[in-house]
């Protein structure tokens, strides 16, 4: 049965962002993740973790000037140094989380530049060295250009080729199944092939990015997949309510029960 974690950046709007922890878990979660922590003091995360018996899945490291367009570092060959500083700025929140997976963003680049490569695979094998010293794996996400246009990391294929070649124990694929239904399309298949490398999954109907319910994509087929494949990680619901968030979880009501009666 997925484990499913509640993005507190999308979801549970309705409540500011450290009061979103107990909105989660009252309406059944054990997980969340969240794009960026940095906003707020680690230790008020953790707290706030740990009082609503919540794990932390994942969440991204520093982007950059997020406002300002900034979508990451790692294939900038001339913003190294910043890469090299997101990663100071976020282990005191791995820490205080005790998350063991954070997203490398790979910014804003040509993937046909070879420099912008070469800039990638560096950025990308230094930080999953960097971040395996402390017991935490990278994950590195394709997005579809129609939600970031001009993102690196475009390409399921390129991805996984990067991960295989690198080799790299801690260097896994976050598998964004709204992304790669807009990217290409055959995710089942995709899911298949690339199970072996894949440290995080994500959710979201196609087209609207909203719940998981509706739409291009069948779920529970998918979900029960997973089940097949054997993942056991978690699966972070990436998505934007249509209104309120409660309204539009009846989609993960019969999951939620089933854990609960699990552990009951």
């Amino acid at each position: 049965m997925p484990r499913f974690a509640a993005n507190l950046t999308m979801m549970f709007n309705e409540h500011a962002f450290l009061d979103r922890f107990a909105a989660a878990a009252d309406a059944g979660f054990d997980a969340v993740e969240f794009l960026f922590p940095y906003d707020h003091p680690a230790d008020e995360v953790g707290k706030r973790l740990q009082q609503h018996g919540l794990t932390q899945a994942l969440f991204n490291l520093p982007p950059g000037n997020w406002d300002a367009g900034e979508k990451g570092f790692a294939a900038l060959a001339d913003r190294f140094a910043d890469l090299q500083n997101s990663i100071r700025t976020a282990l005191p929140y791995a820490k205080a989380t005790g998350v063991k997976r954070l997203h490398l963003m790979a910014g804003i680049a040509d993937r046909r530049d070879a420099k912008a490569v070469a800039a990638f695979q560096k950025s990308v094998a230094w930080t999953a060295d960097a971040l395996g010293q402390h017991g935490i794996d990278t994950v590195i996400e394709p997005i579809n250009p129609r939600d970031v246009p001009g993102y690196f990391l475009d390409d399921f294929a390129f991805a996984r080729d990067v991960i295989r070649d690198l080799d790299i124990p801690t260097l896994k694929l976050q598998f964004d199944i709204y992304h790669c239904q807009i990217i290409h399309g055959d995710v089942t298949m995709r899911l298949r092939e690339m199970m072996p490398i894949i440290g995080h999954i994500q959710i979201a109907s196609v087209p609207s990015r909203h719940e998981p319910g509706s739409e291009e994509l069948n779920y529970p087929f998918l979900f029960a997949e997973l089940d097949r494949l054997g993942y056991t990680g978690f699966v972070g619901c990436e998505y934007r309510p249509r209104g309120n968030t409660l309204a539009g979880l009846g989609w993960f009501a019969p999951y939620a029960n089933a854990r609960k009666g699990a552990k009951s």
